[in-house]
């Protein structure tokens, strides 16, 4: 166990999932797989409850942690409600909020920008900044108590304006914009927030290849490195370091985790 046993961490998006090959194809779980690692009591959410308490057996089983498992979609007007569900949940059951990372995200891919429909360009804001916003906002006092850390998910989708993504991407920037805010305004209180780009073999990607070729091919390259990130020791390690002594006076930056596809001025 490391530097986080006895910390609580809520980790959005976080249920298992498993790739054709039988490795972990969650982004989600395999930070939380990271986290538990080095000993923290874990918040999971997701839409899908299966998911998420096969998250809670394997997790509990293999690190003998706590884990609470909670269903939370947000998407649409109850949104708000949802995440103070969340979040007064992990208060009560642990005590505390040490870490926030906001990885859950919903949206249409491969489908251009004039094709989009409200319904489509909602699901990707809501699910993506007004959840990001929400738990952020009423996560803040209790990361105020414990100097903690936010992580938050973007994208080269919206770095690089990726063909077909127009509401991921816009949703993703606004995380991004958010997350600068709030590096800004949470130093004076010790909470460290930044944002990570991720590129990883998951189930989801696995989906969109065979949903969405055209798009697939267009926007998914083998990076430099040579293979697509594992999502515990390549995506969640770095998350674990981000809430580290030894990271905490970085804070607003962008990270990106694209084994050399994030190449940016």
């Amino acid at each position: 166990m490391g530097f986080l046993k006895g910390k609580t961490a809520i980790i959005t998006g976080a249920g298992r999932a498993v790739l054709s090959d039988g490795r972990c194809g969650s982004i989600g779980y395999g930070i939380a797989t990271a986290y538990a690692k080095e000993g923290a009591n874990l918040v999971i959410t997701g839409r899908n409850v299966k998911k998420l308490e096969d998250a809670k057996e394997e997790l509990e089983r293999l690190y003998k942690i706590k884990v609470l498992c909670i269903a939370a979609d947000v998407n649409g007007g109850a949104s708000e409600e949802a995440v103070k569900n969340v979040v007064r949940q992990a208060v009560e059951t642990f005590g505390r909020i040490d870490v926030l990372i906001n990885n859950a995200q919903a949206s249409a891919s491969g489908v251009t920008l004039v094709d989009h429909t409200i319904e489509q360009f909602d699901l990707a804001i809501y699910s993506g900044l007004y959840a990001t916003y929400f738990y952020m906002k009423h996560c803040y006092p209790y990361l105020k108590e414990t100097k903690g850390t936010v992580v938050n998910f973007a994208s080269g989708a919206g770095l690089f304006g990726n063909y077909g993504q127009c509401a991921y991407a816009a949703a993703k920037e606004g995380i991004r914009g958010l997350s600068r805010v709030a590096a800004t305004e949470w130093g004076k209180d010790g909470i460290n927030v930044n944002v990570v780009c991720p590129l990883a073999w998951t189930a989801q990607l696995e989906n969109f290849e065979k949903a969405y070729p055209e798009a697939f091919k267009a926007n998914v390259k083998m990076p430099p490195l040579g293979h697509y990130g594992d999502a515990e020791k390549e995506i969640g390690r770095v998350c674990v370091q981000l809430a580290s002594p030894d990271f905490k006076y970085m804070s607003g930056e962008t990270i990106t985790l694209e084994g050399g596809m994030g190449l940016r001025p």
